[in-house]
C-alpha cells in the first residue's frame, strides 16, 4: 500500500482536526490513518479538506453538456472543475427531449464503465417543469413525466440518478415511481403551493434545487415550495452562492431556519468555468459572463460561472464555520446521494479524494482515489 502524507496545516478529518497526518491508500480509498512521515507534503499553514461533490454541473472547459452529451465532454467537464476542488460531480442537462436524455444517461454510464475522473451520475433538470418558473430553459421541451419518460429514467444505470421537477406538472404516482426505482426527486422550476409541495415530499422527493431560484416564494398566507422546504427538517436543499442568486440576508435566514447538514453548496455551472472563454450559446441564446454572473440579452441568470472553491470562499464569508461549509461541500452533498458511507469524509474506507486550500482557502492542490489530478 501506498501513502500520502500532509503536514503544518489544519487537516478535516472525520473524527477531529489535526495538524499532520498520512493516508494509508487501499486502491482509491483511505486503509488507515497514521503519523505523517518524512515525505509529507507541506500544507504551508493551510487545509486539507474531503474533496468537494456538485451536484449541478452544466458544463466546464468551454463545454455544455447540452450540446456534447457524450464521454469526451464529461471528461472536459471533470477536468475543468477538479482545480477548484471538486472530485465528484453530476453532468447537468438544461430541459431538453428524451433522445438527448437518453444519450446523456449512455454517456455518463460509459463515462463511469470507463472510470473518468469525478463522474459519478447525471442530474436531469427537466423538461419536467412549470413554464411560469422556467428561468433559461427553454419551455417548448417542457412535457410530463408519462410512461416513455418514466421507463428512460428508472432503467437499471452505473450511477445516480437525479431528477428536478415541478410537482404541480406531474402526477404524485408518476414521482413515486421515480423514488421506487431508485431516482432522487428534487422540487425545482414549480410554482407549486406549499400543499403540492409537500405532496412531492411525502411522495419521497428528498431535495429542493437551488432554493429560492425559479420557485413560488414564501409568503404568510401561501408558504409554497421555500416555505415547505424551510419547514422541512429533511430536505436536502442546494444553494447557490454567487452574489447574483440570493441575497446573502436570504441565505443566512436560510442557514439559521433549518439544519446545516441539510444544506449543499452548488455551482450551476456553465461552460465559462475553467474557460478563458467568457461567452456561449443556450438555446440559441448568446449568453455573456459579467461581473461573475451569467445572463442573456435581456439580463435573465443563466446558471453560473462560479466554481465549488468560490462557493466555499462566499459561504465562509456569511460567517459560518470554516468544518461546516467544507460539509456542505462534501459531506452533505454525499449523504444526498446515498453515497455518505463512502464519500465526503477524511476517514478509512472514504474515497481518497482530498482538496489542499492555502490560507485564504484557494485551492491548491486536488486529488481523485488518492491520484492528484490538479
Amino acid at each position: 500500500m501506498s501513502v500520502i502524507g500532509f503536514h503544518n496545516g489544519r487537516i478535516l478529518t472525520r473524527d477531529a482536526e489535526s495538524d499532520s497526518a498520512a493516508f494509508e491508500l487501499d486502491g482509491e480509498r483511505i486503509g488507515a490513518l497514521k503519523e505523517a512521515g518524512g515525505e509529507a507534503l507541506d500544507l504551508e499553514g493551510g487545509w486539507l479538506a474531503p474533496g468537494f461533490i456538485d451536484t449541478q454541473v452544466n458544463g466546464g472547459g468551454g463545454v455544455l453538456f447540452n450540446d456534447q452529451p457524450d464521454v469526451d465532454a464529461i471528461a472536459r467537464i471533470g477536468a475543468a472543475h477538479a482545480p477548484h476542488g471538486t472530485t465528484a460531480f453530476l453532468p447537468t442537462l438544461i430541459s431538453c427531449g428524451l433522445p438527448v436524455i437518453a444519450q446523456a444517461l449512455d454517456a455518463v454510464d460509459q463515462a463511469i464503465e470507463r472510470g473518468v475522473p469525478g463522474v459519478i451520475g447525471i442530474h436531469v433538470e427537466g423538461p419536467f417543469l412549470n413554464v411560469s418558473r422556467k428561468g433559461i430553459h427553454d419551455a417548448e421541451n417542457f412535457r410530463p413525466l408519462d410512461d416513455e419518460a418514466l421507463a428512460l429514467l428508472t432503467a437499471p444505470r452505473r450511477g445516480k440518478v437525479m431528477v428536478t421537477l415541478a410537482p404541480e406538472q406531474n402526477d404524485v404516482a408518476a414521482i413515486r415511481a421515480l423514488v421506487e426505482a431508485g431516482v432522487i426527486v428534487s422540487i425545482g422550476h414549480s410554482n407549486a403551493t406549499y400543499a403540492q409541495a409537500r405532496a412531492a415530499i411525502d411522495a419521497g422527493a428528498t431535495g429542493v434545487t437551488h432554493l429560492f431560484n425559479a420557485m413560488s416564494p414564501l409568503h404568510h398566507r401561501e408558504p409554497g415550495v421555500v416555505g415547505a422546504a424551510l419547514e422541512d427538517r429533511t430536505l436536502y436543499c442546494g444553494l447557490i452562492i454567487d452574489g447574483a442568486h440570493m441575497h446573502p440576508a436570504a441565505a443566512r435566514i436560510a442557514l439559521a431556519a433549518r439544519p446545516l447538514d441539510r444544506f449543499l453548496l452548488v455551482t450551476d455551472a456553465m461552460p465559462s468555468v475553467g474557460s478563458a472563454t467568457k461567452e456561449f450559446v443556450l438555446n440559441g441564446e448568446h449568453i455573456t459572463v459579467e461581473n461573475g454572473v451569467c445572463v442573456n440579452d435581456a439580463g435573465t441568470l443563466a446558471g453560473s460561472d462560479l466554481d465549488m472553491a468560490q462557493a466555499v470562499r462566499n459561504t465562509h464569508a456569511l460567517g459560518l464555520p470554516l468544518g461546516d461549509v467544507v460539509a456542505m461541500a462534501a459531506a452533505n452533498p454525499a449523504a444526498f446521494l446515498g453515497l455518505g458511507a463512502e464519500r465526503g469524509l477524511l476517514a478509512p474506507g472514504y474515497r481518497a479524494d482530498f482538496v489542499w486550500l492555502d490560507r485564504d482557502l484557494n485551492v491548491r492542490g486536488t486529488w481523485i482515489g488518492g491520484k492528484r489530478v490538479a
